[in-house]
Protein backbone atom coordinates (compact mmCIF):
# COMPACT_ATOMS: atom_id res chain seq x y z
CA UNK A 1 0.00 0.00 0.00
CA UNK A 2 1.75 3.05 -1.11
CA UNK A 3 1.75 5.94 1.54
CA UNK A 4 0.50 9.57 0.46
CA UNK A 5 3.01 12.27 0.79
CA UNK A 6 2.46 14.98 2.58
CA UNK A 7 3.84 18.43 2.34
CA UNK A 8 3.86 22.01 4.39
CA UNK A 9 2.41 24.53 3.32
CA UNK A 10 2.12 27.89 4.62
CA UNK A 11 -1.63 29.27 3.95
CA UNK A 12 -2.50 33.32 4.42
CA UNK A 13 -6.03 33.80 5.49
CA UNK A 14 -6.76 37.80 6.92
CA UNK A 15 -3.04 38.60 7.25
CA UNK A 16 -2.46 35.75 8.97
CA UNK A 17 -0.56 32.78 7.99
CA UNK A 18 -0.91 29.45 8.95
CA UNK A 19 1.64 26.47 9.01
CA UNK A 20 0.16 22.76 8.26
CA UNK A 21 0.32 19.49 6.33
CA UNK A 22 -1.55 18.78 3.17
CA UNK A 23 -2.00 15.59 0.88
CA UNK A 24 0.49 16.90 -1.87
CA UNK A 25 -2.12 16.09 -4.29
CA UNK A 26 -4.79 18.40 -2.67
CA UNK A 27 -2.73 21.55 -2.80
CA UNK A 28 -4.07 23.14 -5.38
CA UNK A 29 -7.76 22.66 -4.30
CA UNK A 30 -6.76 23.86 -0.66
CA UNK A 31 -4.91 26.90 -2.04
CA UNK A 32 -8.07 27.88 -4.42
CA UNK A 33 -10.29 27.46 -1.13
CA UNK A 34 -8.20 29.23 0.87
CA UNK A 35 -7.80 32.14 -1.92
CA UNK A 36 -12.49 32.33 -1.85
CA UNK A 37 -12.10 32.33 2.12
CA UNK A 38 -9.51 35.25 2.20
CA UNK A 39 -11.22 37.18 -0.40
CA UNK A 40 -14.83 36.66 1.49
CA UNK A 41 -13.07 38.47 4.63
CA UNK A 42 -12.00 41.00 2.46
CA UNK A 43 -15.58 41.66 1.38
CA UNK A 44 -16.74 41.15 5.07
CA UNK A 45 -14.12 43.88 6.09
CA UNK A 46 -15.35 46.49 3.92
CA UNK A 47 -18.99 45.99 5.24
CA UNK A 48 -18.66 45.64 8.58
CA UNK A 49 -16.02 48.36 9.69
CA UNK A 50 -14.58 47.75 13.30
CA UNK A 51 -14.63 44.40 14.01
CA UNK A 52 -11.70 42.07 14.60
CA UNK A 53 -10.38 39.62 11.74
CA UNK A 54 -10.99 36.80 14.20
CA UNK A 55 -15.03 37.66 13.68
CA UNK A 56 -14.74 37.63 9.70
CA UNK A 57 -12.87 34.53 9.68
CA UNK A 58 -15.93 33.19 12.26
CA UNK A 59 -18.37 34.85 9.73
CA UNK A 60 -16.86 33.80 6.66
CA UNK A 61 -16.45 29.97 8.37
CA UNK A 62 -20.43 30.44 9.06
CA UNK A 63 -21.09 31.39 5.38
CA UNK A 64 -19.19 28.60 4.49
CA UNK A 65 -21.00 26.29 6.33
CA UNK A 66 -24.36 27.65 5.11
CA UNK A 67 -23.38 27.31 1.96
CA UNK A 68 -22.64 23.80 2.61
CA UNK A 69 -26.07 22.67 4.31
CA UNK A 70 -28.27 25.05 1.94
CA UNK A 71 -26.68 23.84 -1.53
CA UNK A 72 -29.23 23.27 -4.34
CA UNK A 73 -27.31 20.68 -6.15
CA UNK A 74 -24.56 23.45 -7.47
CA UNK A 75 -20.96 22.87 -7.63
CA UNK A 76 -18.59 25.31 -5.81
CA UNK A 77 -15.90 26.83 -6.76
CA UNK A 78 -13.44 23.67 -5.00
CA UNK A 79 -15.59 20.91 -6.65
CA UNK A 80 -15.54 22.57 -9.94
CA UNK A 81 -11.83 22.80 -9.94
CA UNK A 82 -11.33 19.08 -8.37
CA UNK A 83 -13.70 18.04 -11.15
CA UNK A 84 -11.67 20.19 -13.97
CA UNK A 85 -8.63 18.42 -12.42
CA UNK A 86 -9.51 14.90 -12.56
CA UNK A 87 -11.04 14.95 -16.22
CA UNK A 88 -7.76 16.95 -17.26
CA UNK A 89 -5.97 13.75 -15.28
CA UNK A 90 -8.44 11.27 -17.14
CA UNK A 91 -7.65 12.79 -20.82
CA UNK A 92 -4.18 12.33 -20.29
CA UNK A 93 -4.58 8.42 -19.29
CA UNK A 94 -6.46 8.22 -22.04
CA UNK A 95 -4.39 10.02 -24.91
CA UNK A 96 -1.40 7.91 -23.60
Amino acid sequence: MEQEEFIPVTLWIAGRGYRIRIKAKDEAAVRLAVKIADERVTELRSSFAGKDDQDFIAMCLLMYATDQVTDSGELNPVQKEMISDMIGRIDKVIKE
